[in-house]
């Protein structure tokens, strides 16, 4: 982190502001989230542009003495068995980017492409794509300047890079193709000269390649899915509490001795933050008639524990991939290449499916304590929870839908990964699809967010017949926090925009902390 970087913001001019540096080693997943997320500028450290410069010097070397070397003197894919005249290395690079921007669907969201640009430049500061040091300045100016390029979402098949969403956004770098400005779509050359950027036609041998060959997409959109059922998980932890006592659930089963008895982190850790949370509740083990509880409240720490172990685990795989080299050829400073799979997306796309299946189980558990909540006669709450049954149906549809998006997620937990189609002739006959496995991610974490948001109206709903008094301190304080988004439902109506406004806040982090 460095200070005193002058900022031009596209609405507001210039400030002087902190900034996160990039050196292509040292990127952390708190920095890129207020990259992607908050907009916080980034500049690339000098020792690491300098090394970037030197593998440029190693392509020119390359060129100079007519090596034949993929994708900078060869053709791509099936067709790097075509050697490519020297006069013709600038347009191979151009031909390689205007054909392969063919993507399709709806546009990827601003906060998807924010982080392609960060991800694509930190990779190649590691000095091993043979790039000028101007391509990577511009990557940094479209972040640090508002300039989004316009990308398809589909087209990716995980494996020779992100080909065709990376390609649409070289081609803003070119002053090719569209790209938002100050929340306005324009012409990429037009976004570039509003932004007081320059394009960087005509690009150097290896260039294009440098900016396909890559991961950037399917990490963005994992790294995007990671925060969110980050956030989602934080914010479950405290609903399930506030549910538990709601529902007057035995502390019992949170007793440290238990999982000390089974001694996996993450379990230890939730039945530990369950613990603190009731602390203080004079709900919490008053339930008559029954020893045991159901399973979505008696087995927390075994349902959830596994969530947090699991993003865990992926948040480190993504922070690694954050660091690495991920085009090919590698090409270094003093002229040497080397040819491999960098590119390849399998690494990311395991991370992901695992990342949507301990997002979904999150998700999952909530649908069960929403219906516990709402036919919770026996520990004295009302059905629905609504005063007067049958003129009102209360909180009925709160089940529908968290049964719905539990129903989607199940779809969208079908691995992608695990059906390879070949591209290029078969030259390229093992793709990982990662792009589809980190885009399902996304909505699954979206739609956890949106469980976790039923269930705090639901749980917050049956605090007021249990008795809020009675809730411990750390309820109390979630149940004010959601009744400043969604009222005490006194008698029907529609709760729609309600629950997204709280989807919404968790999405960006704000109800939660409480430690996973």
């Amino acid at each position: 982190m460095v200070t005193g970087f002058l900022y031009k913001c596209p609405l507001d001019g210039y400030h002087r502001v902190a900034v996160v540096e990039l050196d292509g080693h040292t990127l952390t997943r708190s920095e890129a989230v207020r990259v992607m997320l908050d907009g916080e500028p980034v500049c690339a450290a000098p020792d690491a542009l300098a090394r970037a410069e030197q593998s440029h010097v190693g392509v020119q070397s390359i060129v100079a003495e007519g090596r034949t070397v993929y994708g900078i003197s060869t053709g791509l894919g099936k067709l790097s068995n075509v050697t490519v005249d020297r006069a013709d290395l600038a347009d191979l690079q151009h031909n390689l980017v205007r054909s392969h921007a063919l993507g399709v669907g709806a546009p990827l969201g601003e906060e998807i492409v924010r982080g392609m640009l960060l991800f694509r430049a930190n990779s190649l500061l590691r000095g091993c794509s043979g790039v000028r040091t101007q391509v990577i300045e511009l990557l940094l100016g479209c972040l640090n300047r508002g300039v989004v390029p316009v990308i398809p979402e589909q087209g990716s098949v995980g494996a020779s890079g992100d080909l065709a969403p990376l390609a649409h956004l070289a081609l803003v770098l070119l002053g090719e193709g569209r790209a938002l400005w100050a929340g306005e779509e324009l012409p990429g050359a037009e976004a570039l000269a509003r932004a007081e950027l320059e394009p960087v036609a005509p690009l150097a041998p290896k260039e294009g390649l440098a900016l396909l060959n890559g991961t950037a997409y399917m990490l963005s959109a994992a790294f995007l899915a990671w925060t969110s059922a980050h956030r989602a998980l934080d914010a479950a932890l405290g609903a399930a509490a506030l549910s538990f006592e709601a529902l007057r659930g035995r502390t019992e089963p949170f007793d440290a001795r238990i999982h000390t008895a089974r001694p996996h982190r993450g379990q230890g850790q939730v039945a530990g933050l369950l613990r603190a949370l009731v602390q203080g509740s004079r709900l919490a083990d008053t339930v008559k008639g029954d020893v045991q509880d159901p399973y979505s409240l008696r087995c927390l720490p075994q349902i959830l524990g596994p969530s947090v172990e699991a993003l865990e685990d992926v948040g480190r795989k993504l922070e690694l991939e954050m660091n690495s080299a991920t085009d090919n050829p590698l090409v270094f400073g003093d002229g040497s290449t080397l040819s491999g799979g960098n590119f390849h997306g399998q690494v990311l796309a395991l991370a992901a499916e695992l990342l949507a299946m301990a997002t979904a189980e999150v998700g999952a558990s909530c649908e069960r304590r929403i219906a516990l909540l709402l036919s919770g006669a026996e520990r004295g709450l009302p059905d629905f929870l609504t005063r007067q049954g049958g003129l009102h149906s209360g909180l009925m549809i709160a089940q529908y839908s968290a049964a719905a998006l539990v129903a989607e997620n199940r779809v969208l937990c079908h691995p992608s990964c695990v059906d390879s189609v070949p591209t290029s002739g078969g030259k390229e006959d093992h793709n990982s699809m990662g792009s589809v496995s980190a885009w399902k991610a996304l909505r699954v974490a979206e739609n956890v967010c949106r469980q976790v948001a039923l269930e705090l109206v639901c749980a917050a709903q049956a605090a007021q017949f249990a008795g809020v008094c009675e809730l411990s301190p750390s309820g109390r304080r979630l149940w004010e926090r959601v009744r400043q988004a969604s009222p005490e439902l006194d008698e029907d109506r529609s709760l729609g925009d309600e629950v997204e406004k709280l989807a919404m806040s968790i999405r960006e982090g704000q109800l939660g902390g409480y430690g996973v």
